[in-house]
């Protein structure tokens, strides 16, 4: 940025307001005794003597309030201690207080510099036009309003790429988020599907062992009646006992029949018939 050298400006913007208030200033003993407290401050800011250069500077704003050139002189000498926000009100104070344009020409552009070091660009842009209002010709204020143009329009820039950022880190962290939540849902999914197919196989198990459990024992139910109808080794069904009892009485008949047949060979025949 270009600088400008407010130390020559001080000065004769201090020797131009006293000129101007020597003309009108309602009391020229107060505005004498300012004028020379003004003139020792400048002194002492020329010898970096900061702290006698406010105070008279203030004790001269206090004994006149019509000399401009006290609180434009101020304004200077907290710009150059980066006293900003002191420097601001001093150099607005002295512009509200001018009469000629000249001088609010001054105090403007020197407001816009305050505003170009806090980085308020667009309030800087606001106060070197003003500063062109009172002095078009002035061709470093020109400049200073096309640097500030130039600085607002990239931080105007920047602030949006800024917001654009933040909104995709935010839609970004937001997809994440959701991609997050699905695959939990996901995982709670698969974790219940195989809990299910779990239990269900265990269902299945037991259906199972019932089934055998019910195999076995109708196996075992029918155990019983498969030893009465199957004999052991060596052991005759019934049967086959009922079937060689029949053999036998059957072996018996035929041999009573034979005997009694014999007997009936043996006695006599009758041919009359006994009553």
């Amino acid at each position: 940025m270009k600088r400008i050298a407010f130390f020559t400006l001080v000065i004769m913007s201090c020797a131009g307001w006293v000129r101007a208030q020597e003309a009108g200033a309602p009391d020229p003993k107060a505005m004498d005794a300012s004028r020379e407290l003004t003139r020792e401050a400048n002194e002492d800011l020329s010898e970096d003597d900061f702290v006698s250069a406010e105070a008279n500077y203030r004790r001269a704003i206090a004994k006149s309030p019509e000399n401009t050139a006290a609180p434009y002189n101020l304004g200077h000498a907290y710009y150059r201690n980066d006293s900003y926000g002191e420097a601001f009100g001093r150099f607005k104070e002295a512009g509200e207080r001018a009469g000629e344009k000249s001088q609010k020409h001054k105090s403007y552009h020197n407001m816009g510099n305050v505003f170009m070091k806090q980085k308020d660009y667009k309030q800087a842009v606001e106060a070197y036009k003003e500063a062109l209002r009172n002095d078009p010709t002035d061709e470093e204020t020109r400049y200073n309003l096309a640097l500030a143009k130039e600085l607002l329009k990239k931080d105007q820039e920047q602030q949006k790429q800024d917001e654009e950022n933040q909104e995709q880190e935010q839609e970004d962290q937001q997809e994440e988020e959701q991609q997050n939540q699905e695959q939990n849902e996901g995982d709670n999914g698969e974790q219940e599907q195989e809990e299910d197919q779990q239990q269900s196989g265990g269902e299945d198990e037991q259906e199972e062992n019932r089934e055998g459990d019910g195999d076995r024992k109708e196996e075992q139910d029918r155990k019983p009646e498969q030893n009465q109808e199957q004999p052991r080794p060596n052991q005759l069904s019934p049967q086959q006992i009922q079937n060689l009892l029949q053999a036998m009485e059957n072996e018996e008949k035929k041999v009573k029949e034979k005997i009694d047949a014999q007997k009936v060979k043996g006695a006599p025949v009758k041919t009359e018939k006994d009553w």
